[in-house]
């Protein structure tokens, strides 16, 4: 019988192994990352980073566009201990945002990190803050693991999740069990999978509209043209912006 653990517990466990479940993963990353840096807005010199892990992709999206103020929202002390960097710690959880007072130009969100905040209600009130923390011109990057990624979970098990969407959506359809197994480290905690309409129905409700989305496939990192050839990266924006 595993335990399911609360995200922030699981980071936890796995901290000494980070690094090696990120580089099974680095194509996917990587490309995400570029994706990033080319998207943040000309002149920005402030970032958040929601899920900061051991900050070295947050720092490298810093330097490339020499933002000088680089802020790491990181709950785990585990991932918090790796981190080696000017930048500025917030302890709390992306649920405790509303203590923060302050904007930015940048706010970045990756790997799923949405994907970890329960429930549906908690991950709506986290982009209300990401909305309100913005500035006039930022940019909001997040990426999210996509439910129906055929190519990543296969034929049958994505129709099934298809199939029970259309036959009976409710807020937790998305919900699934992850599990790391990495040098002997084993894992078990929780997480969501996201369709692009459950994405943007909760983007528009916090105020916020989805500029561009990309399709990356999570083996090759190659950007794909269809939306079930990969997860997805979202560049939002506050819906009180103007063109």
């Amino acid at each position: 019988m595993f335990v399911v653990l609360d995200p922030v517990a699981a980071y936890d466990r796995i901290g000494p192994v980070f690094a090696s479940i990120a580089e099974k993963r680095r194509s996917y990353l990587d490309s995400v990352d570029r994706l990033v840096i080319s998207g943040i807005p000309s002149g920005s010199r402030s970032m958040l980073d929601v899920g900061a892990g051991d900050g070295a992709r947050a720092r490298r999206i810093a330097q490339a566009r020499d933002i000088a103020e680089l802020v790491l929202l990181e709950p785990s002390l585990a991932m918090r201990g790796k981190v080696c960097s000017d930048a500025k710690l917030l302890a709390i959880r992306a649920e405790e945002l509303h203590l923060v007072e302050a904007e930015f130009d940048a706010i970045t969100c990756l790997w799923n990190v949405l994907g970890h905040i329960f429930p549906a209600v908690a991950r709506l009130e986290v982009l209300h803050q990401f909305a309100r923390l913005i500035s006039p011109h930022g940019r909001i990057f997040i990426d999210v693991l996509h439910r129906y990624n055929l190519r990543h979970y296969g034929a049958i098990p994505t129709a099934l999740r298809f199939l029970r969407d259309h036959l009976r959506w409710k807020d937790t359809n998305g919900d699934v069990v992850i599990a790391w197994d990495v040098d002997e480290v084993q894992c078990t905690t929780r997480g969501h999978v996201f369709t692009h309409k459950e994405f943007r129905s909760l983007a528009q409700a916090a105020g916020l509209n989805v500029e561009t989305r990309f399709v990356v496939d999570y083996a090759t990192g190659e950007r794909q043209p269809c939306s079930i050839a990969g997860h997805l990266l979202y560049v939002l924006r506050s819906a009180q912006q103007t063109s």
